[in-house]
């Protein structure tokens, strides 16, 4: 009786002593001094936890006596943390001001030519990481800008499936596409420039839609693509990256980081694609897929100096040899009627760099310089190309009373240009002449900061074209944002301006059975572009909110746009007589969940016109809608799931006359894919998956008299709809697919 007795003063004491442990923790989270919700409050190594309310208040209650570590964490923010110690019914009051993560956030350069946060920038730079890539493996960067909002690849051919990437509706020669901030693919390189980039050594991709001209001259109407290289000392020691397809396509990624001496480090990167299987699904006797034969070899070198001024050089080379035709298409068949095919072989090398000067001054000196060589046939219709283009730019940049950041530049270009069209023919049409220009130039910027919560962005640019004369490109930008950076309001206006040359730019030029005719001497496009974009940043309950939102609008004078519908039989360029109009709104949402669940989603409408003698008509090949996803899930550290995909509106397609039995508009359709990625080591990882779930490709009459493509007894001035015609592409042929790939890298 007595046992029991003590047994029940024992429960008693232990359940009074529980009780008794009745300690609270309660306190407020600020950032900038303002309230911070939905902050995750926690004792480490114990589940008592809570997230502060929308005033920013957060209270953990009922903790026994004892030593802890309070934790205040949230996405976008730099956690703290404090030692403390509790007993006899303590109520703590404890707060936290957490500061922003700026590490999280990337550093852009592409708006102004000078590092500076994504936040603070007052152009509005999309960035995406090697990690966004990686959701949906690609064996080239053409293929990857598919998942990025408003931009799409897009085919010229269904032969040999050449391409570029539309940004805003805007065709692929309006897009600028840098290396480092070096204007390295242009010209001839348009076309093929996007493939044969190790994507080993890709740090990030930047984006900036809307002319730039004002810092990177002709070509930067649309936007441009900024391809963000690592640096030696950041690089793994070796990655490999080894993907392959269903459909027999191997892709080998290979990059190596190596120090020739102390000071001395480089970046050796080398990819390899091959893909020798002959598919014809659609049953229309011509190759699906283009065959494809590529090497691509870069090298990169950082040489560390006494000054700790910068000093860096790469270089690239790129083979290719690439055929699509007729199923039983042979290379001795090359320039012959006996079968057709379109054979491409292309020889590429590329040089670019930065050295700061040895002075007390902020200055620099780029420069790049790339040689194209293309011997290819299209059919029976040789096409020779060679192009030559060198460029050098001094920039000098200056703070000025810490509210004016100056910078001022002196640029060159050089390009030399020759085919065997009649493009570099004298006017007799017998004598060859190379096209050669130079482009001297200066531009200058200044980034004006009012305040904490304003910025203005003043540019002018002043080229001076050898066939063309001056050019002058101005732009203005301005920005605003809230105290902690959780609202920005960029606006901008801008010119910007191109030289276009046909052949290197549009395939459609070169293929099929239309006459290429130019209706006059072709004069520079201009375009004015005008651009509002808002930044919304949310801090939810267990989530970090982005919303970004745009509207665009871009006003052409002179633009210079092939004309498939004058005549059936001819495709004619001319400098429009009239004006071309593109705009639209734009939305992308961001959300990363501290559960290992991520979203990113983004729709685009435009709409896209020509107006010509009073006539306005749809753009051809361009959507009206458009919207990409990208949904993750990491169940752990070493297993995560990804599904992304993309959906186009119906598009306007060239037809050969009003007696072309093929559709006048595309379908809506839909491209999606899943993978799942299985980390073994910090080593190894392998993952895998299905490109293109819902097996969707175009119809199987695209390309037109895809029997006859000599045209053998047709008379296509009568009947051009009985033409044979590559040119009707919006889509790939290439079906439902399965994927497996293996990455190894030793760090």
């Amino acid at each position: 009786m007595k046992n029991n007795f003590n047994l029940l003063c024992f429960l008693c004491f232990g359940i009074f002593s529980t009780f008794a442990q009745n300690n609270s923790i309660s306190g407020k989270i600020t950032s900038e001094n303002e309230a911070l919700p939905y902050v995750n409050v926690y004792l480490k190594k114990t589940k008592i936890g809570a997230s502060s309310n929308e005033n920013g208040i957060f209270k953990l209650k009922n903790i026994p006596n004892g030593t802890y570590t309070i934790v205040a964490s949230n996405v976008g923010f730099k956690s703290k943390s404090a030692r403390i110690t509790l007993s006899g019914n303590q109520k703590l009051v404890k707060n936290f001001n957490l500061n922003e993560n700026n590490s999280l956030e990337e550093i852009v350069i592409s708006g102004t030519l000078r590092p500076v946060t994504k936040s603070n920038s007052p152009v509005p730079v999309e960035v995406y990481s090697k990690t966004f890539f990686k959701k949906n493996p690609t064996p080239s960067i053409f293929e990857s800008m598919q998942n990025v909002n408003g931009v799409r690849p897009q085919l010229n051919c269904n032969v040999c499936n050449t391409g570029d990437i539309h940004i805003n509706g805007l065709e692929g020669p309006y897009t600028f596409v840098l290396i480092d901030g070096m204007p390295i693919v242009s010209g001839l390189s348009t076309v093929y420039g996007l493939t044969g980039i190790p994507q080993a050594l890709i740090e990030r991709v930047e984006v900036v839609k809307g002319p730039a001209s004002t810092l990177y001259g002709s070509e930067a109407v649309g936007g441009i693509i900024n391809i963000i290289t690592k640096k030696p000392s950041n690089a793994p020691l070796l990655s490999t990256d080894i993907l392959t397809s269903s459909w027999g396509e191997v892709n080998t990624d290979i990059g190596l980081r190596y120090k020739l001496s102390e000071k001395t480090q480089g970046l050796l990167g080398i990819n390899y694609f091959y893909y020798q299987n002959r598919i014809d699904n659609n049953k229309d006797g011509f190759t699906d897929l283009t065959l494809q034969n590529r090497i691509s070899i870069f090298n990169k070198v950082n040489i560390e100096r006494e000054s700790n001024k910068l000093f860096t050089i790469a270089g690239r080379y790129v083979y290719e040899d690439r055929w699509g035709g007729e199923m039983d298409w042979e290379r001795e068949f090359r320039g012959s009627n006996i079968k057709y095919g379109e054979s491409i072989y292309t020889n590429r090398w590329e040089t670019f760099g930065t050295y700061e000067l040895p002075t007390s001054e902020n200055i620099s000196f780029q420069f790049s310089a790339n040689g194209h060589y293309q011997d290819s046939y299209y059919g029976t219709d040789a096409y020779d190309a060679e192009q030559l283009i060198g460029f050098g730019q001094l920039v000098y940049n200056k703070q000025i009373a810490k509210k004016h950041d100056l910078l001022v530049g002196l640029a060159y270009r050089y390009t030399f240009y020759d085919d065997n069209t009649f493009a570099t023919f004298e006017d007799d049409g017998i004598t060859n002449k190379p096209s050669v220009t130079h482009l001297p130039g200066i531009f200058l910027q200044d980034e004006i900061a009012l305040n904490k919560q304003n910025k203005l962005l003043l540019g002018a640019r002043l080229d001076y074209n050898s066939l063309h004369g001056s050019i002058f490109s101005p732009r203005v930008n301005y920005k605003w944002n809230s105290l902690n950076n959780s609202n920005i309001l960029r606006v901008s206006v801008g010119n910007g301006f191109r030289v276009a040359n046909v052949f290197t730019e549009d395939h459609a030029a070169l293929t099929g059975a239309r006459e290429v005719e130019f209706n006059g001497e072709l004069e520079p496009e201009t375009s004015w572009n005008a651009n509002i974009n808002y930044v919304k940043k949310i801090n939810a309950e267990n989530s970090f909110i982005t919303i970004d939102a745009s509207a665009f609008y871009t006003y052409f004078d002179n633009r210079i746009l092939p004309d498939y519908e004058t005549d059936s039989n001819k495709i004619i360029y001319a400098n429009l007589n009239g004006f071309s109009v593109s705009k639209g709104i734009s939305l992308n949402t961001d959300i990363t969940f501290t559960n290992g669940l991520a979203m990113n989603a983004g729709i685009t409408f435009m709409d896209v016109s020509v107006t010509e003698n009073n006539i306005k008509r749809r753009q051809l090949l361009t959507e009206s809608f458009s919207g990409v996803w990208s949904i993750s899930y990491k169940f752990n550290s070493n297993f995560s799931v990804d599904y992304t995909g993309n959906i186009y509106g119906p598009m306007r397609l060239p037809l050969l006359g009003v007696n072309d039995t093929r559709a006048a508009d595309s379908p809506w359709f839909s491209i999606q894919n899943i993978q799942a990625t299985k980390k073994f080591t910090n080593s190894w990882e392998i993952y895998g998956g299905v490109k293109n779930l819902l097996n969707f490709t175009p119809a199987a009459n695209s390309i037109n008299n895809a029997s006859n493509p000599f045209d053998i007894g047709i008379d296509t001035n009568a009947n051009p709809e009985q033409a044979f015609d590559p040119s009707y592409v919006y889509a790939s042929n290439q079906g439902i697919r399965m994927f497996l790939g293996l990455r190894y890298t030793i760090f």
